[in-house]
């Protein structure tokens, strides 16, 4: 007789339900939490002066006790992005490949004490244990290196979490799918819960072969006539190494433009990932020794950084001024761009032209991104034949576009234990198996972070920034002695954004009266403070300005009163 389970299992996620990035997800098998992935989502246009949101954490730092690992599979900032922030707070093991810690590290450099932080390094296909539970780690095909799914044996059965992967059976080292394991496991034992990447799956049929660079540059290098700059995310190891072994395969050097990227090179070639035979890679300074047409200017970066870099490359303004796009080159962009940085894409692009340089720009309708699409999706769902599917990593539409799939499928899926769920909603799988109807909620959201700052995202500060950007910043400056009844300094007006030079006098003027008044009134009423001029004044100046320019500045008033107690 069977041995009836006492388990409980749960699932939530932080981030990356109905959203692009941000993806954090846990699995709670009674008091153990594991923590799946820790990543960050780029703002949009909407949101200026913030660098990057990451989840809220609130409810992992509540039960940081029972935190037993954090879990990241690749390395793509959507997935490591906010690991060092997560950390800080917690400070629970971590468990990634070398390559992926590499990365983070190098993001994060002079930002975060790696030192501190409790690593444990493994291998793609690795069998671990942490806290008494087993993990069964399988390679797949990714745009990272090295990157896993995983299987999590529980005593109700499987929870399979496939990472991101696309079906590939022709594919280059590091970046090779460990279809025998994924058999194999899947063969072994039942399937409790599949968890399915969703980003890829309003695409028809297979990603393969149309995420490949190769078939769009390999002729450009082959006769190669001019320099060749070709642009790639410097997390896409995939289309490095696609470059890479076409440079060796026609005698070509290449430079790299990234400081960072290179700084971090040697790290990334201890774990025998991107490595450049002795001779391929050169200095810029080099370059000037070799004839054009056997030079290839790697141009690597993340999100925004690699937009800005091909910029400074097509106007001449960047770092090192013997590299720049001339008329006579090509360039070569393998970089579509990714949410939140579409302008500044489209700006980047635009700039590249103006040089006159031959332009290749590759869209997503030439090269895919490696995601699961509609066939690999329902490989996977063949191969485990999950009790129930719970599509994971996409804004909502992906989700329910993965969900259908599955009910197409006939593989016995029904809207019973086909699941679609938002960032903090909780489900539970009791001992017997079964979905629990009631759905828990636990807290969510967004962090917003501009530097070192972090900031819960209420959308105050958001509102804020959007008024500063759209409507400018009126800032009044005086210093005043209550007991003298007199004003010490020079009133001074800053107005930045408000309103076009030539229009500035006569409004000026007028604000300057309002402020004088305002502190003449202050020193003859000795029962106003200073900060009720100030708020009397934003509240006269705002309804002056609304009414005459039509326009609604942020408001800035600094009354400092020599003679009071809080002045240092």
């Amino acid at each position: 007789m069977n041995q009836i389970s006492n388990q409980v299992f749960k699932f939530v996620a932080l981030g990356g339900l109905d959203e692009d990035g941000k993806n954090c997800y846990i699995l709670e098998i009674d008091d153990d939490i594991f923590v799946i992935e820790a990543g960050l989502k780029y703002p949009d246009s909407y949101s200026p002066g913030v660098d990057y949101h990451i989840p809220d954490f609130q409810y992992l730092l509540n039960n940081k006790d029972r935190v037993r690992a954090i879990i990241v599979t690749h390395g793509h900032d959507d997935i490591f992005g906010s690991l060092p922030f997560l950390l800080e707070q917690i400070g629970a093991p971590c468990y990634l490949t070398k390559t992926t810690y590499t990365l983070c590290k190098s993001d994060y450099d002079g930002q975060f004490d790696f030192n501190k932080y409790k690593f444990h390094f493994i291998q793609p296909s690795d069998e671990i244990v942490i806290s008494n539970r087993r993990f069964s780690l399988f390679s797949t095909t990714h745009s990272a290196s090295d990157s896993f799914g995983f299987v999590l044996r529980t005593e109700l059965g499987n929870i399979v979490y496939t990472g991101d992967y696309i079906t590939d059976y022709t594919s280059i080292k590091h970046h090779i799918f460990d279809f025998a394991k994924v058999a194999s496991i899947a063969n072994e034992r039942n399937t409790l819960l599949l968890l399915s990447e969703s980003s890829g799956a309003d695409k028809i049929g297979i990603c393969a072969p149309n995420h490949r660079l190769t078939p769009h540059i390999k002729t450009l290098v082959e006769e190669q006539s001019q320099r060749l700059f070709i642009a790639v995310y410097s997390q896409n190891f995939y289309s490095i190494q696609e470059v890479i072994d076409l440079a060796i395969e026609n005698n070509k050097k290449i430079v790299i433009v990234n400081e960072r990227f290179a700084k971090a090179l040697p790290e990334i070639n201890q774990t025998d990932t991107l490595v450049f035979p002795r001779g391929t890679l050169i200095q810029a300074n080099e370059a000037i020794r070799y004839s054009s047409r056997d030079i290839i200017v790697l141009v690597l970066g993340t999100g925004e950084e690699l937009f800005d870099l091909i910029t400074s490359l097509a106007t001449g303004s960047y770092t090192d001024k013997t590299l720049y796009i001339k008329p006579d080159d090509r360039f070569v962009l393998a970089c579509p761009p990714v949410p939140g940085t579409e302008k500044i894409a489209t700006d980047a692009l635009d700039a590249v032209y103006q040089t006159g340089s031959e332009v290749l720009n590759l869209t997503r309708k030439q090269i895919s991104s490696m995601h699961a699409h509609e066939e690999d999706i329902k490989m996977m769902l063949a191969l485990f034949k999950p009790k129930y599917f719970l599509p994971i990593k996409g804004e909502y539409r992906h989700l329910m576009q993965n969900a259908k799939i599955a009910l197409s499928t006939g593989l016995g899926f029904n809207y019973s234990n086909t699941i679609i769920l938002d960032n903090g909603m909780q489900i539970t799988i009791d001992s017997s198996k079964t979905l629990l109807p009631k759905i828990n909620k636990v807290e969510s959201g967004d962090l917003v972070v501009s530097g070192k700052v972090i900031a819960k995202n209420d959308g105050a500060i958001l509102r804020e920034r959007n008024r500063l950007a759209d409507e400018g910043i009126v800032c009044l400056t005086v210093a005043v002695s209550s007991k003298q009844q007199r004003i010490i300094s020079q009133p001074e007006i800053q107005m930045r954004g408000f309103i076009y030079l030539g229009d500035q006098r006569s409004v000026y003027q007028e604000i300057y009266q309002m402020f004088l008044d305002t502190i003449h009134e202050l020193m003859a009423k000795r029962m106003m403070t200073t900060s009720d001029a100030e708020k009397k004044l934003v509240d006269k100046l705002g309804k002056y300005l609304t009414k005459q320019i039509k326009k609604n500045p942020y408001l800035e008033v600094n009354i400092i009163n020599i003679d009071e107690k809080d002045i240092v």
